[in-house]
């Protein structure tokens, strides 16, 4: 199963994207407050968050597309900003704006994630979420306050969304 969706690079968009995703989640059986719906709410979040934070283009909107198969839902994020590259990373940014953590969060809740160019000059933002079985942390874990500590091991590291 499919949903694609164009946004507005704005915060409008991006919570827009999250709300989408969770009806889109709950029309395709998902429940509407389980651990998985709420997981991949928060990935769409984080992913939706950069591409309008940290990859806008004056005019350019980003999409949102949600692939269901069998054990896994695939949550991807294309903007037209290619050469921003993800970055996971505790850059706070401005003080007292808490920024630079959202792919730590999604590296901890997925599966797996990565990053793929989107021509012409766009990239698209992916996160695997097993959909077959309970995920996310564990009972009573917390994420740590370094962001090497929260990555889940073996989650694909990619450079960053900040120019450089």
């Amino acid at each position: 199963m499919e949903f694609t969706q164009l946004l507005s690079s704005t915060r409008r968009g991006a919570r827009l994207a999250r709300l989408l995703a969770v009806e889109q989640l709950v029309e395709w059986g998902w429940a509407r407050s389980g651990e998985r719906t709420e997981t991949a709410a928060l990935v769409v979040a984080e992913l939706a968050a950069n591409a309008v934070g940290h990859a806008r283009l004056s005019g350019r909107g980003f999409r949102l597309s949600l692939l269901l198969e069998p054990g896994r839902l695939r949550v991807e994020v294309t903007d037209a900003r290619g050469e921003r590259r993800p970055e996971v990373g505790g850059d706070l940014g401005e003080p007292g704006i808490g920024r630079g953590y959202g792919l730590v969060i999604v590296a901890a809740l997925a599966a797996r994630w990565g990053v793929r160019p989107h021509p012409p000059s766009g990239k698209t933002v992916w996160a695997d979420i097993e959909a077959g079985r309970r995920h996310g942390r564990p009972p009573g874990s917390r994420i740590a306050s370094r962001p090497a500590a929260a990555v889940a091991p073996g989650a694909a590291r990619a450079p960053g969304l900040r120019p450089r």
